[in-house]
């Protein structure tokens, strides 16, 4: 229980530290009461950090999914690598990655990550291996 934070929580649950965030705020963890309300907003999925099971905790309160992630940074190996649409070595290439590309993991799974290039970038799957440790 080292990674909880002291002190009180705006949504009046325990807030963790995660790996590379020292300041939890930078990771816009909503503070205010959840509801859904109305429709949901159409989304470009190729730039929205959201799947079926799992979402960027910057879209809690906006997309309703059963798990919402804090991104964890990695950069891209110094070779490069291709973002891919589905976590397959056949899957649609969504763009290429230079060396050093900061890329937001928000899953890891099957030797495959799964997150966003930078902050607004495509949304795709990496090989794990594309990635500095």
């Amino acid at each position: 229980m080292d990674s909880l934070l002291g002190g009180p929580s705006g949504a009046n649950r325990p807030v963790f530290r995660f790996e590379g965030h020292d300041d939890v705020t930078a990771c816009a963890i909503p503070a205010e009461q959840l509801a859904l309300s109305g429709p949901s907003e159409r989304l470009d999925a190729p730039h929205w950090p959201v799947r079926g099971d799992l979402a960027h905790i910057r879209l809690a309160g906006r997309v309703f999914v059963p798990h919402y992630a804090v991104p964890m940074e990695r950069r891209v190996v110094a070779a490069g690598a291709s973002l891919l649409a589905a976590g397959r070595g056949d899957a649609e290439l969504r763009e290429v990655l230079a060396g050093g590309t900061v890329f937001n993991v928000l899953d890891m799974a099957g030797g495959w990550a799964w997150g966003q290039v930078g902050e607004d970038g495509f949304v795709g799957y990496l090989p794990l291996d594309a990635l500095e440790p």
